[in-house]
């Protein structure tokens, strides 16, 4: 057989194992896709945080999220999104730095949840660490955090 006939089919046969993979795996893309927009929203909020950028801070928010921490002593404290947003936007620019690694997404539809532990730097300088809890919900072809809880602590940490 022609070296350019067996090229040829051995190109086919490439073709032919791809499309059925994406015929057998429709949701790998989609779910590829929707993960990386999480991410991309998650990054947001952080790229606000250390540009002391409110407008970036709310537009990772949907309109009525919540923010929650819990204290050493088990206490869940809230706080609104406009308050924190204002308390970040007048801190000096590029002062404040949380670190976030993803280390778990899962995603149902138009529900993400999202388990990043982080490290927080002030000024350069180590402050805490903990884990961030997110809750995203996808509302016109785009994610927004409704939901976040975190912990906070000075030891135990991976710095």
């Amino acid at each position: 057989m022609n070296i350019f006939v067996q090229l040829i089919i051995k190109i086919l046969k490439s073709i032919y194992i791809l499309v059925l993979s994406l015929a057998f795996f429709p949701n790998f893309s989609a779910q590829k896709s929707d993960e990386e927009s999480i991410k991309s929203t998650v990054d947001q909020l952080f790229n606000g945080m250390r540009t002391s950028d409110s407008v970036l801070i709310k537009k990772s928010f949907h309109k009525n999220a919540v923010l929650q921490t819990i204290t050493k002593t088990a206490e869940v404290k809230n706080e609104s999104i406009n308050d924190f947003a204002l308390s970040i936007s007048k801190a000096e620019k590029g002062s404040l730095d949380e670190r976030i690694t993803f280390s778990n997404i899962l995603i149902d539809g138009n529900l993400a949840s999202v388990w990043t532990p982080y490290e927080f730097y002030y000024k350069g300088q180590f402050s805490h660490c903990g884990v961030n809890s997110f809750q995203l919900v996808k509302s016109n072809d785009e994610w927004k955090i409704q939901y976040i809880i975190d912990t906070r602590r000075k030891d135990n940490c991976k710095k």
